[in-house]
């Protein structure tokens, strides 16, 4: 597929062959007058610049390029870097058509192997980005990092207000999970949050992540794909949207959730949406984006192999439970000795052969050892019904 035909080049100001040989700069093959090999990269970045989805209209300024100009001068980490910059997604002709587009261009990366990150533009574009799974003939899991659960009703309201629903009502259902994440509950409707709840996906408020941040990392690393909208951050950390909000994760918060992003080895596509420069005068939020994506492509290069819970770097533990028709006899957990990461084994009550083991926390092995089932294994024993 020739994916050229999407995309405009960079100005070659953004890349600088000025900045450091040890710079990331010197380790991307950028879009200039040639356009970059994507198939022989591990991450491709690309630029997008579409707000019809959005009520405040586009901004003046290209938002994925001021994250740009700062990404490129950071120093490069540990370990090789192979990283393709696109270039900018030329919109379609109507927002549809933009999606559509993404649809097709993520696609062709996904089976490739290539993990696409997704930088600018309203948070309705992670529906393109989702879309794109549905080729997978498989079930998916979702995460979103976002001040408000965008579920309002699509009549009336605008695509960056209800994308949500749309892939949560959308078919066929290929959705597996879902986990919303850093919402701040004075702005959620009881009734969003309640509907939430009765499908059995995960919910975990700012608050939450505030006290313990190592609660949102089991979440993202069951996610195929994240999307995080930059009004979760607050506003003094990164004024960069609209509205402005007070309140919100910190800017090390952002990056830390950015970190468990990039390690999780199933995770095939990053989007970091909703950034608008015209309201960042020092340039305070494209900072933070650019040292977010530098914790992510951090996180990538420090991935661990697909677990393989038969080997002996896994210890395995098996917990005995009080009987009852509602719950099983034991729940078995699984450990990583390298990483000390948690998974628990969920089997169907309705169906003995149907069997998932996701990512949990060393808080969920310990409260079933004291007798009390996880919340993680009801919502999983009802998502595989």
């Amino acid at each position: 597929m020739n994916l050229a035909i999407f995309f405009d080049p960079l100005a070659e100001e953004l890349v600088s062959s000025a900045f450091s040989a040890t710079t990331l700069a010197a380790r991307v093959t950028p879009f200039f007058s040639v356009f970059p090999d994507w198939r022989a990269a591990d991450l491709a970045v690309i630029g997008l610049d579409e707000w019809r989805g959005s009520v405040a209209g586009a901004p003046s300024i290209h938002g994925a390029d001021e994250v740009r100009r700062r990404f490129y001068q950071l120093q490069k980490g540990a370990g090789t870097v192979r990283l393709a910059d696109l270039g900018n997604l030329r919109p379609g002709l109507t927002l549809e058509d933009t999606y559509q587009r993404l649809r097709e261009i993520i696609s062709a990366l996904l089976e490739h192997g290539t993990v696409p990150i997704l930088l600018g533009g309203s948070h309705d574009l992670d529906y393109g980005q989702f879309l794109a799974y549905e080729t997978l003939e498989r079930t998916v899991s979702f995460a979103t990092v976002d001040s408000r659960v965008d579920m309002a009703e699509q009549d009336g309201s605008r695509p960056e207000d209800n994308h949500l629903r749309r892939m949560l009502m959308h078919e066929p259902n290929f959705l597996f999970s879902f986990a919303q994440l850093a919402h701040q509950q004075y702005l959620v409707a009881p009734d969003v949050l309640a509907a939430l709840q009765q499908m059995h996906f995960d919910r975990l408020r700012v608050g939450q992540i505030r006290d313990d941040i190592r609660q949102a990392e089991p979440l993202l690393r069951h996610a195929d794909f994240v999307s995080f909208d930059i009004a979760a951050i607050r506003w003094n950390d990164a004024p960069g949207y609209y509205p402005a909000n007070p309140f919100g994760l910190t800017n090390e918060e952002a990056a830390k959730l950015a970190w468990y992003a990039g390690l999780n080895d199933r995770l095939t596509s990053f989007g970091l949406y909703g950034y608008r420069p015209d309201h960042d005068s020092h340039g305070l939020a494209a900072s933070v984006l650019a040292t977010m994506l530098w914790y992510f492509v951090e996180g990538y290069y420090h991935r661990c192999p697909e677990p393989d819970f038969q080997s002996k770097r896994y210890i395995r533990y098996a917990v005995g439970l009080p009987d009852s028709h509602d719950t099983p006899g034991k729940l078995v957990f699984y450990k990583s000795k390298h990483t000390e990461k948690w998974w628990l084994e969920v089997e169907s009550l309705a169906n003995s052969s149907v069997k998932r083991i996701i990512p949990c926390s060393y808080e969920d092995y310990f409260h079933a050892a004291q007798g009390d089932m996880p919340n993680r294994w009801f919502l999983t024993q009802a998502l595989l019904g």
